[in-house]
């Protein structure tokens, strides 16, 4: 709503001044080009504006060169379009490139010979457009998009968290792993949504480029620091966090198609393992979902286990697969939860 708001106020005032303060004859170049400029970054407005600028700028000396030495005909018009979207390809304007061709509508299908003398003042709206449209995008709270990566983050966190605390509760009285599919269903949700994380996470970094509110932030930090360094570089990136939760995620889809084929297996599970393992996934899950959570060391437990059960000569052979792939599993996700300070960075960017 906020962009759209920007959006809005960035188009009217640049036909305003269009219409009022350079009595353009066509008020709609300057306000269309400041629609085009509110990004939801301020960088993207930036690079994208300077795009805009060049391609209208073109579009205008096409306009002029085909106009004026052809003529404005049904065939000089599907050229100056068909010249436009060609140029529209070069990798130095091609997000914006389009505006080559539609420039070129603007001027030529608007009357060429009353426009021809005033394509210097087509240029200058254009300019305007794009000059509204960045300044609208910086001073009006300049988007910052940390918040929106750091939601993701602790969605899927909070998401993994859950599956293993639902696995814990639902064997805590039984071993019935008749709701492994659903489990393997939410743990292929949560791959699904790293792939918008991983967007988000670029879109924020991108957000920060040529953003003042991010030195504000930084101003802010270092008073409060009295000056000191604001640790910045000891701090985990998202990129890392998303790799490690990226990893967790196909571990976690492993063990829940292990869980599947579980089902099958002949035989009563140890009650052992199923004791030892059910809380060590509960409080692993715990501590994925809530950072904060008092928990002992998970890792150590794990490894507990793993010896008791390797003691254990009563244990079928068969089952050992099984077990072990389970533990292996979540041994693999328990890296997660040993580096709490990221889980906590990712939910208070």
């Amino acid at each position: 709503m906020l962009q759209i708001l920007k959006s809005v106020v960035a188009a009217t005032a640049a036909w305003w001044i269009s219409l009022n303060v350079l009595n353009s004859a066509l008020p709609f170049l300057a306000p269309w080009t400041a629609l085009l400029t509110v990004h939801a970054t301020v960088y993207r407005s930036l690079s994208r504006g300077v795009q805009t600028t060049v391609s209208s700028a073109i579009g205008v000396a096409l306009s002029f060169v085909i106009g004026n030495y052809l003529g404005v005909h049904l065939w000089t018009f599907a050229l100056a379009l068909f010249v436009g979207l060609v140029g529209a390809r070069l990798s130095w304007i091609r997000d914006e490139g389009v505006a080559i061709a539609t420039t070129a509508i603007f001027v030529l299908g608007s009357g060429f010979s009353d426009q021809e003398p005033l394509l210097l003042n087509r240029l200058v709206e254009v300019g305007l457009g794009v000059a509204i449209g960045v300044a609208v995008n910086l001073v009006v709270i300049p988007p910052l998009r940390e918040q929106q990566a750091a939601r993701y983050v602790d969605s899927i966190n909070r998401r993994m968290g859950t599956v293993l605390e639902s696995m814990a509760d639902e064997f805590s009285a039984s071993w019935d792993t008749d709701r492994a599919d659903a489990w393997f269903d939410e743990a292929q949700a949560m791959s699904d949504e790293l792939q918008s994380a991983w967007q988000t996470v670029r879109f924020a970094r991108e957000s920060r480029r040529g953003n003042p509110r991010r030195g504000i932030r930084r101003i802010a930090q270092w008073s409060k620091q009295g000056g000191g360094t604001t640790g910045k570089n000891h701090r985990p990136s998202y990129e890392n966090i998303l790799s490690r939760v990226d990893e967790g995620v196909s571990h976690l889809l492993h063990l829940t198609r292990t869980l599947q084929e579980g089902t099958y297996a002949s035989g009563e599970w140890d009650e052992q393992f199923r004791e030892g393992w059910v809380a060590i996934a509960r409080d692993a899950g715990r501590a994925i979902a809530d950072p904060d959570a008092d928990v002992e060391p998970i890792a150590d437990r794990l490894a507990e286990l793993t010896a008791a059960l390797s003691d254990d000569r009563s244990l079928p052979t068969s089952t050992w697969p099984i077990y072990g792939s389970l533990i292996s599993s979540l041994n693999h996700i328990v890296t997660i939860v040993d580096d709490v300070a990221s889980a906590r960075y990712a939910r208070d960017p």
